[in-house]
Formats: C-alpha cells, sequence, structure tokens
C-alpha cells in the first residue's frame, strides 16, 4: 500500500511519488508508445504485469490525473484510458529514459534513429510527439 502523506516536497520525490513504482511509466509508455487503452490490451505487454497490479496502478493513474477513464464505444464491459494534458506531459520523461537507455543497454529495441532524431532537436520532437498523442495516435503503434 502506497503512503498517502507526501515525504517531502522536493519535485524528484513528487514525481517517484507519483509516478515511480516499477509499473506506472509502462502503462504511460504502451499508451503514448503503442496505442495500447484497454485492461486486455495493457495485459499483453511482454514484462507480465499481474491483474491485481494493473488495476491498482490504473486507479492510482486516474486518481492522480494521468489517466482519464471513460466506457468503451462498442463494449460497454470495457474502460478505455487515455492520457490527460498531465499524463502526456511525461512524454519528454520517456523519450529521455528511452534515449538513455539507448545508450547504456547493449540490447535495446529502442528505434536508434528515432531516439538519434529525438535527442538531435529535443524541443521539436517533445512537441510533436505530445501533438501526435493528443490526435489519439500513438508513436509507434496504431
Amino acid at each position: 500500500m502506497k503512503r498517502s502523506d507526501v515525504k517531502s516536497h522536493c519535485p524528484v520525490n513528487f514525481a517517484l511519488e507519483t509516478f515511480g513504482d516499477s509499473w506506472s511509466l509502462l502503462i504511460v509508455r504502451d499508451i503514448a508508445f503503442w496505442g495500447k487503452h484497454t485492461f486486455g490490451e495493457f495485459l499483453t505487454s511482454e514484462e507480465g504485469i499481474a491483474t491485481n497490479i494493473l488495476a491498482a496502478r490504473l486507479a492510482h493513474l486516474e486518481q492522480v490525473g494521468i489517466l482519464a477513464k471513460r466506457q468503451h464505444a462498442t463494449d460497454r464491459r470495457k474502460a478505455v484510458y487515455t492520457l490527460t494534458e498531465k499524463g502526456i506531459d511525461l512524454v519528454p520523461v520517456l523519450l529521455e529514459m528511452s534515449g538513455w537507455s539507448a545508450q547504456y543497454d547493449e540490447q535495446t529495441t529502442a528505434p536508434l534513429a528515432f531516439v538519434a532524431h529525438a535527442r538531435a532537436d529535443r524541443t521539436t520532437a517533445y512537441e510533436r510527439a505530445k501533438e501526435i498523442i493528443r490526435s489519439g495516435q500513438s508513436l509507434f503503434g496504431n
């Protein structure tokens, strides 16, 4: 169970308490990079999140305003999760993490041309990525 109080108001601590667990950024990644939006789609990610952990992370991300949840248009049994503007503002964090990982992980699966392009002009790459996601698309999927 996560603490309900804040340990400190250090900006790094705030970020870690908001989205710094082992799964939250992977959920944000799945939406932003791969166009996943439903519980079942998140379960197909190769990291293998457990259903109870996924449910808890989705609820937390919705509670802190990173995700919005709505009913599926054609299947009332499903919920659709999208990034809020607060969530979209995490895209540069994901891109920086991807660039760092591509540099240090010899077996990276990151598209290196994309990483190099994003690092060459961060401001333009970040804004373009946010525009793509705001339009309902993802960076690499759908």
